[in-house]
């Protein structure tokens, strides 16, 4: 027989939610749910970069889809902290924009700040090019709102690991003289 676990408000747990999903449940002690809730949430998570690639987390361009996917928490901003500070230059023509590679550019590091420059006719024949290309279409907004619903769920975790609800203890069988 399992022991009884707490049902007291944890913002421990709360917090633990927000920083990886399931880890609320695993200070809780609810190892089982953690592990599910990890997979359930980062399942989705990883859907979406495999289908979006790296661009589908852009704090400075989708910045109304990235508030729902930082709920994945700290995944989310390792991703997009890698995103722009690894795969994003500033633009040749006006360094106060930092973007995407276009087709023909190469990202390359200059006095200390990542700039597009245009391939020259060797690296293209190299097969060299941007680092990314933001995805297109419907398959990256599929793979953004992948990413925004793994954040809604861990939400959903967030709140559950807060507030535990006690879990249900099993009914005896009648084998053992529970009643019918």
């Amino acid at each position: 027989m399992a022991s009884p676990q707490s049902t007291d408000f944890n913002p421990l747990a709360g917090l633990a939610a927000l920083v990886f999903p399931g880890l609320g449940h695993l200070v809780l002690g609810r190892t089982k749910r953690a592990v599910l809730v990890c997979i359930g949430v980062m399942g989705l998570f990883l859907f979406g970069l495999l289908a979006g690639g790296i661009d589908a987390i852009d704090d400075r361009n989708d910045k109304i889809w990235f508030y729902g996917q930082a709920l994945v928490g700290a995944p989310t901003l390792v991703v997009n902290y890698i995103h722009q500070n690894h795969f994003k230059a500033a633009d040749p023509n006006n360094p106060g924009i930092i973007r995407s590679g276009y087709p023909g550019e190469h990202r390359v590091v200059q006095n200390g700040q990542a700039v597009w420059q245009p391939l020259t006719e060797a690296q293209i024949a190299s097969g060299m090019g941007p680092p990314n290309v933001p995805g297109l279409g419907r398959i990256n907004e599929i793979a953004m709102l992948s990413i925004v619903l793994a954040g809604m769920l861990n939400l959903i975790v967030f709140l559950d690991a807060l507030m535990p609800s006690p879990e249900k203890t099993p009914r005896p069988s009648k084998a053992e003289g529970g009643n019918a």
